[in-house]
């Protein structure tokens, strides 16, 4: 019975793994048969490591997983804990809104929020100029935060705050359903108890339902820091393509991604690709080696 699926895993999943490993230290033709490829070890490897946007695209990455990835649990959570204290009925016609932008097409999304970013006619832009020129008794009281002209989002230092509040929109939906799918396996024992001990709501929440959590939290940020070290749709629609101005929303998907189809080097490509999942492995590692220590 398991035929099938170790046949179909092996040619379509297993074999382009290794196939991916065995190109990348050699050099690939596209002209040339796969016996053709010379031998490189690891000169594609040594190449990456002293390119200058691969670290361009390193610091990208991290930084969209920082400022797009932390603040999708800060709101998920304390949303989802609202969520669980409201009636059933309540609850799901609220959770569908929240979850709605994440079964959206990303394609569509990262589409309207162009428009939204854009420069001339963006909404966004729009609402800033209006904020900035609001009078009230002859004077403008958000005139000094708000600018006057028109911010470019596709510019170098704003194109990454454009693209970590699409991902931080789309993606903190998913993070409530997690942490609310969570909070219905705590034992209702456990809330009644801490009630009859004479605990509120806020030592509820630090000493039942936080530390009940801590599983999923951990599987949450791992989720989130695998989504966001591999994130490509949304910086490269709102970008087209490009990275942006300077490169400046260029991630490492993206980088692969040029490297391959742009010029044409599949070797180099798979090395960026076995780099991305070795420093994923590695920060995976230490968040459960770290959260091992602390429940030790």
């Amino acid at each position: 019975f398991l035929s099938p699926f170790c046949i179909i895993f092996a040619v379509c999943g297993f074999y382009p793994i290794l196939f991916s490993a065995w190109i990348s230290l050699h050099s690939c033709d596209l002209n040339a048969s796969l016996w053709d490829m010379e031998w490189q070890g690891l000169a594609n490897y040594e190449y990456i490591l002293t390119d200058e946007w691969f670290y361009r695209a390193l610091y990208t990455t991290l930084w969209l997983a920082i400022v797009a990835g932390v603040p999708q649990h800060l709101i998920a959570l304390p949303l989802a804990t609202l969520l669980f204290r409201l009636s059933k009925r309540t609850r799901h016609f609220l959770f569908c809104f929240y979850f709605l932008p994440f079964i959206t097409s990303s394609v569509a999304i990262s589409l309207v929020f162009g428009s939204l970013f854009s420069r001339d006619f963006g909404v966004l832009n729009q609402v800033i100029s209006g904020l900035h020129d609001w009078v009230i008794f002859d004077i403008h009281p958000l005139g000094w935060l708000f600018p006057e002209q028109a911010i470019d989002w596709q510019d170098s230092s704003h194109i990454r705050w454009s693209i970590a509040m699409v991902v931080f929109w789309r993606y903190v939906g998913w993070n409530t359903l997690l942490y609310l799918s969570a909070m219905k396996t705590i034992p209702e024992e456990l809330f009644d108890a801490a009630y009859l001990e004479g605990a509120g709501f806020w030592q509820q929440l630090r000493h039942v339902t936080l530390p009940m959590l801590r599983p999923m939290i951990l599987l949450a940020l791992t989720l989130s820091l695998i989504g966001n070290m591999q994130l490509f749709e949304e910086p490269f629609i709102l970008t087209a393509g490009t990275g942006g101005s300077g490169q400046a929303g260029q991630t490492m998907a993206m980088y692969l991604y040029a490297t391959a189809f742009a010029e044409g080097d599949f070797a180099t490509a798979s090395a960026v690709a076995w780099l991305l999942f070795i420093m994923l492995l590695a920060l995976c590692s230490l968040g459960r080696l770290i959260n091992q220590r602390n429940n030790g």
